[in-house]
């Protein structure tokens, strides 16, 4: 079984998001031995942002492609094949101005790709490809958004991951949000990621129970 953790802080010993995805993921790992775990830091492995060859060769059919848009896709190909050669998702990352990391939009768009991580069925219909992977998004939020409270039609960034990962064949995503962690006092701070430890040691039991 394969375990692909992403990070997306720009902080690093300081990250909550970063130090809560390493809470879940050891405490997965030890209740589930054997689990092949494979790190992606996209803050010091940032894909490439799309330019113009990049959407060129990603919309030629791959006999018509020519070198320099072979090189070109080289990186996307390889983290598309590594997506669905995993079976278990891990993303972390804080919000950012609602949203995610520009680090993390890169990778999405080097990730929706026709022909890999979805497909054209006979009928016409898109097909993604990753409905077979169970996916857990670890968030960090500023302040409080969870829903009923005064800031929660500010997140943009849970719409928006639903939506690409939706687009992919991902059905039923989880997330673990600990809000407020920097416009709060200590106190609120501290709760907020005890409620999320709470809910990823539920999430780490209900994952086992479904291997």
């Amino acid at each position: 079984m394969k375990l692909l953790h992403v990070a997306s802080s720009a902080r690093f010993e300081r990250s909550a998001s970063r130090s809560l995805s390493r809470y879940f993921v050891d405490r997965f790992t030890e209740r589930v031995p054997g689990v092949e775990v494979q790190y992606l830091d996209l803050v010091r492995d940032t894909p490439p942002h799309v330019d113009e060859l990049f959407t060129a060769a990603a919309y030629t059919p791959p006999a018509e492609r020519t070198p320099e848009m072979h090189a070109c896709l080289q990186l996307s190909d390889e983290l598309c094949r590594l997506l669905l050669n995993s079976d278990l998702l891990v993303f972390s990352m804080p919000m950012y101005n609602f949203s995610y990391p520009s680090v993390f939009k890169a990778f999405i768009d080097n990730v929706v790709r026709g022909g890999l991580t979805y497909v054209h069925a006979a009928d016409g219909q898109l097909v993604g490809q990753l409905s077979r992977q169970k996916v857990l998004f670890i968030t960090t939020r500023g302040t409080d958004m969870r829903p009923g409270g005064a800031f929660a039609h500010y997140d943009a960034l849970t719409p928006a991951l639903r939506a690409a990962f939706g687009f992919m064949g991902v059905q039923d995503p989880q997330f673990v949000n600990a809000q407020p962690v920097q416009f709060a006092g200590i106190e609120a701070k501290e709760a907020a990621l005890v409620r999320a430890r709470q809910d990823l040691d539920a999430i780490v039991t209900d994952w086992e129970n479904r291997l």
